[in-house]
């Protein structure tokens, strides 16, 4: 039986189908770790290789017989590095849509089970530092620059203007005040502007659109 043989650049256009299945399902696929070791693995068996050839001939005075030799190398490897960098952008953009999906409520977005790091979680160890790092960026961006506190003086810090709600949803601007809304999920007792309000599932309840909008956008009430 012939052995199965391997070019240099396989590996890599396996992890570029990983991102065109993702996009195609619309989902976040599970990090190909393993993947991403071996092409690791090809790049530095490519370097010594390539270092190799160029060693090999140390005369710069006459023209290296190896030179497409070392060209094949270089493309591959430079190849290799697109590949892992287009697979690493593509799942850190699909990690903000999803962070902006469930209204930045990163807990939510982690104790999803086809997200968490745990059990059959999507996410690498990596992936689950950036989305806290990239959390914890957009809170300090909504108390620094969107809060109504860091625009005015201590004198005046009790009189505060209402805050702009960075996390609310923007594609469909709501046209009134009220919103009537089912519970889709118990979420417990949330204090409103109508006083303490037991939102659980499977009631409806008529209440005003700004005390509800991230539990909506959270996913434990539908908007009616």
């Amino acid at each position: 039986m012939a052995a199965a043989t391997h070019q240099y650049g396989d590996l890599a256009t396996q992890l570029l189908t990983d991102s065109r299945r993702s996009t195609a399902t619309d989902t976040l696929l599970k990090y190909n770790d393993v993947l991403v070791r071996s092409i690791i693995r090809e790049q530095r068996q490519l370097e010594s290789l390539l270092q190799t050839a160029i060693s090999s001939h140390p005369d710069e005075a006459t023209p290296n017989p190896l030179l497409p030799t070392i060209l094949l190398y270089q493309t591959a490897i430079n190849r290799n590095k697109r590949c892992l960098l287009a697979y690493h952008a593509h799942r850190i953009d699909r990690l903000k849509d999803l962070y902006w999906s469930v209204g930045g409520a990163l807990p939510l977005l982690l104790s999803m089970p086809s997200v968490g790091p745990s059990h059959t979680g999507a996410l690498s160890p990596h992936e689950v530092d950036f989305l806290r790092s990239y959390n914890a960026s957009i809170l300090a961006l909504r108390t620094e620059s969107f809060s109504s506190a860091s625009s005015l003086s201590q004198k005046d810090a009790g009189v505060l203007t209402e805050d702009v709600d960075l996390m609310a949803p923007i594609i469909k601007p709501p046209k009134d005040l009220h919103v009537l809304v089912r519970v889709v999920r118990d979420c417990g007792v949330v204090h409103t502007e109508q006083g303490a309000i037991d939102f659980r599932r499977g009631h409806r309840f008529l209440v005003r659109r700004a005390d509800v909008e991230h539990l909506i956008v959270q996913g434990f009430l539908e908007e009616i």
